[in-house]
């Protein structure tokens, strides 16, 4: 069985230019290195992606390994994937639901939401074992931030999703509170509270970085409605 979303009726009136370019920075880094033998790869992934055991000072790269200082480590790790799935995976889920938040927000304190959410995702994954020497790399703890922020922004706008079952398959269209609902729920339940140096799946980045955007998304929302109303009424009208 699979079932995966690709798209939104919600449509936005401004081009989300911020979300475009990290699909696009992603992209353009992913096919720099995907092709290269397998060690240069490791060393990409040892040189820019997010080592708990560095941030935490634990450890320490070799001076050929060392370009940028440990905590920049956190910011470039999100715009490295492992493998095509992970890439397409995370792009389209950016790619869906990115433009109505980057609409919202508008595209400086879109790009801050989605460096600071995917800042504490990482963190919390890294939390899990501050001494693992293991590259964290991947969109997705910044990627479920705008996931929890649409949710609280648009949870009834509908999703269509592809659904596949052995021969049977069907496009269905899904309320986003019953499609991100289900999403961070099998986060939790697939989170075993012990897996930061797996190597495998950050459910822990996941979780942590949908509850950071559900909660700074409430926020950044309340303050608009406070300048929205102190605009509206602070100034008497001079007739």
């Amino acid at each position: 069985m699979f079932f995966f979303p690709f798209a939104d009726e919600n449509p936005t009136k401004q081009r989300p230019i911020i979300s475009w370019t990290i699909i696009l920075i992603c992209s353009l880094t992913f096919f720099n290195y995907i092709f290269e033998e397998g060690y240069l790869q490791d060393q990409v992934f040892l040189r820019f992606g997010m080592i708990p055991a560095l941030i935490f000072g634990h450890s320490e790269l070799s001076e050929s390994l060392k370009i940028i200082p440990p905590f920049l480590s956190i910011i470039t790790s999100m715009f490295l994937h492992g493998g095509w799935m992970h890439l397409i995976g995370n792009m389209t889920y950016l790619y869906i639901f990115g433009d109505n938040v980057e609409e919202i927000l508008g595209k400086k304190k879109f790009l801050i939401f989605y460096i600071v959410t995917g800042t504490c995702a990482a963190l919390a994954q890294a939390l899990l074992d501050p001494m693992s020497t293991i590259p964290m790399v991947g969109a997705s703890g910044a990627i479920a931030g705008v996931l929890g922020a649409y949710l609280v922004l648009f949870p009834s706008a509908k999703i269509k999703v592809f659904f596949w079952f052995i021969i049977f398959f069907k496009i269905f269209k899904i309320r986003a509170f019953i499609v991100l609902g289900g999403w961070i729920i099998f986060q939790f339940i697939s989170f075993n509270g012990n897996e930061g140096g797996s190597g495998g799946v950050a459910y822990a980045a996941h979780i942590a970085g949908f509850i950071s955007g559900v909660i700074l998304i409430s926020l950044l929302k309340k303050k608009k409605l406070k300048v929205s109303k102190l605009s509206k009424g602070s100034i008497p009208s001079s007739k």
